[in-house]
């Protein structure tokens, strides 16, 4: 077995009903991985859970909550808000198991070993997770170049081609990389959740006491008519723009691809469902209130990011400036899992791997700087970023949201899994979150093929284009 896969040494695990009723094989297991950890010159199995909770806010309070208005305002409210709810609950109780089966198998330190666990020790599994864990992340560190270049043209108003400011952007991303525990990165999660919520906070204000917004899909107001919200989904929504606000939803609850890498660097591993009780409630908040509130106020002529629909060129660069710290620290956070992956690979079981030598550091920022350039790549060549994004997440998310927990639910409970009323109950639940995951990978993934045809069919952006994206 190659040396990135996990050790056969380390397969201390235990059956599900012992896990239930004694911890005492996990503590082993972990107390041994912490102390082996201990005597590395770099300590990565260090963050409390406190620290924990503030990487997943970090991670979660992000751009995308200001695209969920839109998604209301194409599916109404009724299902829209059940859509939001549904995810919220999905993704607590999918996040729940992900952390029981890891306890399972606690030297599982990415989401590449859960797959390999989850698939039955599968080294097919564990290749295949990697190539969707490379290009996910690092498609999204794109999506945070492009949109740093956004922001940054909107508040200098074009004063350069915007592919000097994603050079920019991508520079300040591999500097602010460069730590390599996550430790270090959670300080930066902290300001990064209170930036993006700062920049929410200021969205709402500026919505609220605004006559009308600026502009919507269908034209500058009042070309649509007056502003209102309606439950339903308006007549004339397609099913692939429907389908494609639900992916938007989603897409905003499934970061589960990182959870993995964050638990193997608590210290212990088992307050991670303190840290995800934070993270849940945070949410449910910032996903459903704030969006609600921009719905109400800019109705019909919703955009992804809203911020575009405010009306006040002040009022717009004022909130939206803020979000350039969390762009970025997101993207140091899929770039930091990403480059420990991939640096693994590199140095296997080296003394350079956890030691500060100038080749460890060296082939770190290497592999870091290179990680960036990719990802710049990707923000210059795909024409719109936004369905590529939905394409994201039909592809991806149905798998590491959905199909993973479902697999590894039955790994962990198999030959029990109808022992009882309530063992029946979320047996019968995890099947409906399996077929959640086969719905988003079928008819999810036509629809977001759909809208990038659409893309092709029309103006398509040039490559390493100089114009305004300012929104």
């Amino acid at each position: 077995m190659a040396d990135y896969l996990p050790e056969k040494k380390e397969e201390k695990v235990f059956d599900a009903e012992a896990q239930d009723s004694d911890n005492d094989s996990t503590t082993y297991v972990i107390n041994a991985l912490v102390l082996e950890d201990h005597g590395h010159d770099i300590k990565l199995r260090t963050m409390t859970w406190q620290r924990a909770a503030w990487l997943l806010c970090g991670d979660q309070v992000c751009l995308a909550i200001m695209a969920q208005s839109w998604s209301l305002s194409v599916l109404g409210w009724v299902p829209g808000i059940i859509t939001m709810v549904v995810a919220a609950i999905l993704f607590y109780i999918t996040s729940m198991t992900m952390h029981k089966f890891i306890m399972k198998y606690p030297q599982i330190k990415d989401i590449c070993d859960f797959g390999y666990y989850a698939f039955g020790k599968s080294r097919i599994a564990y290749e295949f997770t990697a190539i969707m864990l490379l290009l996910n992340n690092i498609m999204l560190i794109g999506f945070h170049i492009l949109t740093g270049a956004k922001i940054l043209n909107t508040l200098s108003d074009h004063s350069l081609c915007t592919v000097i400011f994603s050079v920019i952007v991508t520079l300040m991303g591999i500097v602010m990389s460069l730590p390599r525990t996550l430790n270090h990165v959670s300080f930066m999660s902290m300001f990064s959740a209170a930036c993006m919520a700062l920049a929410i906070l200021l969205f709402m204000i500026f919505a609220g006491t605004e006559d009308a917004p600026l502009y919507g899909y269908n034209g500058e107001y009042p070309t649509a008519g007056l502003v209102k919200t309606y439950a339903f989904p308006l007549e004339g929504t397609t099913w692939v723009a429907a389908m494609n606000a639900v992916l938007n939803i989603t897409f905003l609850w499934v970061p589960q691809i990182l959870f993995p890498t964050f638990i193997s660097e608590m210290e212990k591993p088992q307050d991670f469902p303190k840290s995800l009780a934070v993270l849940t409630g945070v949410s449910a908040f910032l996903f459903i209130v704030p969006p609600a509130i921009g719905f109400r106020y800019l109705g019909q002529y919703a955009t992804a990011p809203a911020f575009g629909s405010l009306s006040s060129t002040v009022h717009k660069k004022a909130s939206f400036a803020f979000v350039i710290v969390p762009t970025l620290v997101i993207g140091v956070i899929y770039a930091n899992v990403s480059a420990k992956f991939v640096y693994g690979r590199i140095m296997g079981k080296s003394r350079h791997a956890h030691s500060n030598t100038i080749v460890g550091w060296g082939v770190w920022i290497a592999v870091m700087a290179c990680i960036w350039a990719v990802g710049f790549i990707f923000a210059e060549v795909i024409p719109s970023m936004g369905d590529f994004l939905s394409l994201l997440g039909a592809a991806f998310d149905s798998f590491f949201g959905f199909i993973f927990f479902a697999v590894a639910y039955y790994q962990t409970y198999r030959g029990q899994l109808f022992s009882g009323l309530p063992r029946t109950v979320k047996s019968v639940f995890h099947l409906f979150v399996l077929l959640c995951g086969l719905f988003l990978l079928g008819p999810g993934l036509y629809a977001a093929i759909e809208a990038i045809m659409a893309d092709y069919a029309g103006s398509v952006k040039p490559a390493f284009s100089c114009a305004n994206v300012a929104i």
